[in-house]
């Protein structure tokens, strides 16, 4: 043997063989706990140490020997085999030719595993259990571990639920499976179906959960696709809130805005409302007075009707002094308080750089409150209203490119030409008079002009200055006065604008007439302009003015 003997084809033993001494077979005896029987002398026994696993049950072998069914299925194939070898050679009591030894067998050991089978020691049959040939290989009994408890199998098997079943029938062919493998019985059938039972819940609240989830975002789609808006009804409670509506809102935007004020209760109704209200599109940029908790077609309807908007509207050609008042009235503000916040906090409100700031100028902000519709409701502050009207006017002169256009047009900068628009949008009466009334200003601003000799005489500047609109002035109180906007008294432009100029007066003056207008005279005191190129024309145009005006 490979490591307990001498090898296969050995000498039979003899007790005083040098190779055994006292490692040999007194060692083994020791070890085990068995001494050999000669001579018939019974074999005494020693408590035996388990081995080659666990025993489980004894079955019948062959010629009615008993042989055992371990754990580990290379001993029982050992049994079978060597049971077959020791046949072969031991008949009666004696070795055959192919051993050497007449002996009497050893007396077998009832505690002994191999004790009930027939052996040959030595002898030209091989040991396979000796030999490497041997599966799996043999292993020294200080090496061996003790076998694994075959439960960890048995908890392996297919849970019950999964193996459609779970009664007490494939219980029982599981209990005969472990009984013939040897392992130990599993749970009782009642923790078994426990689990099952449990498992059971939990797929039922896996998918009853599913289905709930599917449910409630089936809903929410249906909800969202095809049910009515949330909305209110009516045309809502008492309380009133201010809703600012910046410019491009559309509706999705209007509709946010609303219902986040609590005017509606959602945008959806407020867009469905919109779009099947005539006129509903036409909902402008401003401030609103709206109710909350209103319908949303109430909140629609509200907001077509001017009277709802909260808003300071700019005019082309309004000065400031009466953009001022309006947004004093808007916000509850005492009379003059945003006038005095324009003069000292002006140079915060984002003014172009190109702008003039003399102590002549009766107002730096004059000409850059571009005409629109500002939000301007209670609770606002004045000058963040203010501020808006100067980014929309910066914004305007920049894309109509005035700092850069000013030089070809024969003026020093692009204040000076805002300060033309603003003349041109008050002395024009119709979109069709501005653009000759640009060239009226050019011309006479030429140092060639020899019919006014560079002066304007424009009645608005004069009127600028005094805050009046009048225009029977004589000729008196206008030579009188050499303030710097009195054009009748002083050369060129005045000191800065005179108003708001709108988008129709900036294109005129822009792209003024060349007819050689350089008169001009409202005859009808109103709306009707007409234009000369000499002074006998005018004089004409003049005495037309004095008649219909019962001079």
């Amino acid at each position: 043997m490979t490591e307990y003997g001498r090898g296969p084809g050995s000498e039979p033993w003899h007790p005083e063989d040098p190779l055994y001494g006292d490692g040999g077979w007194e060692g083994q005896q020791a070890h085990t706990g068995h001494q050999p029987a000669y001579g018939g002398q019974p074999q005494q026994h020693y408590p035996q140490q388990p081995q080659y696993g666990e025993w489980t049950q004894q079955q019948p072998g062959y010629n009615g020997q008993q042989y055992q069914y371990y754990d580990d299925q290379s001993h029982l194939q050992y049994d079978q085999q060597y049971a077959g070898h020791a046949q072969q050679q031991f008949h009666q009591g004696v070795w055959d030719a192919a051993g050497t030894h007449g002996h009497v067998p050893y007396a077998p050991d009832p505690g002994d595993p191999y004790g009930q089978q027939p052996m040959a020691y030595g002898g030209e049959q091989p040991d396979f259990y000796g030999t490497e040939d041997a599966y799996p290989p043999p292993v020294p009994p200080g090496r061996r571990r003790p076998e694994p408890e075959p439960e960890a199998a048995a908890e392996e098997e297919e849970h019950a639920f999964f193996a459609g079943g779970g009664g007490d029938d494939e219980e029982h062919e599981l209990q005969g499976r472990r009984d013939r493998r040897g392992g130990k019985g599993r749970k009782p059938v009642k923790d078994k179906k426990r689990r099952t039972g449990c498992a059971c819940m939990v797929v039922v609240l896996v998918f009853g959960g599913g289905l709930a989830g599917v449910g409630y975002y089936g809903y929410k789609f249906y909800q969202n696709r095809f049910a009515p808006a949330p909305d209110y009804a009516g045309n809502g409670s008492k309380e009133v809130v201010t809703v600012e509506i910046p410019k491009g809102a559309g509706g999705w935007e209007i509709g946010r805005r609303l219902e986040a004020a609590g005017v509606v209760k959602s945008a959806e109704a407020f867009v469905h409302a919109q779009g099947t209200t005539p006129g509903g599109d036409s909902i402008q940029a401003g401030a609103y007075l709206l109710r909350k908790e209103m319908s949303a077609a109430s909140a629609v309807r509200m907001m077509l009707d001017p009277k709802s908007q909260n808003n300071v509207i700019v005019t082309p050609g309004e000065r400031n002094a009466k953009v001022y008042t309006d947004i004093d009235k808007k916000l509850e503000l005492s009379a003059g308080s945003t006038r005095k916040l324009a003069q000292k906090e002006y140079r915060k409100l984002g003014l172009p750089s190109w702008v003039q700031n003399s102590t002549a100028i009766k107002d730096p902000l004059e000409g850059f409150l571009f005409p629109g519709t500002y939000p301007a409701a209670k609770g606002m502050k004045p000058d963040a209203i203010l501020k808006q009207m100067v980014t929309q006017a910066k914004l305007k002169y920049a894309a109509y490119g005035l700092d850069t256009k000013a030089k070809a047009l024969g003026l020093k900068n692009a204040f000076q030409l805002v300060t033309v628009a603003s003349l041109v949008q008050a002395e024009g009466k119709t979109p069709d008079d501005y653009r000759k009334m640009a060239e009226v200003v050019y011309n006479r601003l030429k140092p060639t002009n020899t019919e006014t000799n560079q002066l304007l005489q424009f009645d608005s500047t004069y009127n600028y200055l005094k805050g009046t609109s009048n225009i029977h002035i004589s000729e008196k109180e206008i030579n009188s006065d050499q303030n710097p906007y009195n054009t009748y008294t002083h050369k060129g432009l005045p000191p800065g604008p005179i108003g708001n100029p709108g988008d129709d007066a900036i294109k005129a003056a822009l792209n003024p007439t060349h007819d050689g207008w350089i008169y001009f005279v409202a005859t009808d005191g109103t709306t009707n302009t007409e234009f000369a190129k000499s002074y006998e024309e005018f004089k004409q145009l003049k005495e037309k003015f004095n008649a219909s005006s019962g001079n």
